[in-house]
């Protein structure tokens, strides 16, 4: 796996604290804790498909709006009831 350097500042006290955490759950440093909290939010907290190219939330938008025009969906809140079920 291909990796890259970035830069990253924090306030001290956040460093601290990340410091105490790392030690205390074993991870070897704020760089492990740091890339396991972005894997968390970015691969399984996310509520977006990622697996969708541009064209396609364009089209998936497209259809939404005219399905919302037509009436067979009246509202954001009840596609999301529908869709959530």
């Amino acid at each position: 796996m291909e990796t890259k350097q970035i830069n990253l500042k924090l306030p001290i006290n956040l460093i601290q604290a990340a410091q105490r955490y790392s030690k205390n759950f074993g991870y070897r440093n704020i760089q492990d804790l740091a890339a396991e909290c972005i894997r968390e939010k970015v691969f399984h907290e996310n509520e977006f498909d990622e697996s969708f190219t541009e064209n396609e939330i364009e089209l998936i938008d497209d259809l939404i709006r005219v399905s919302i025009k037509k009436g067979e969906v009246v509202s954001e809140e009840e596609l999301n009831k529908v869709l959530l079920e």
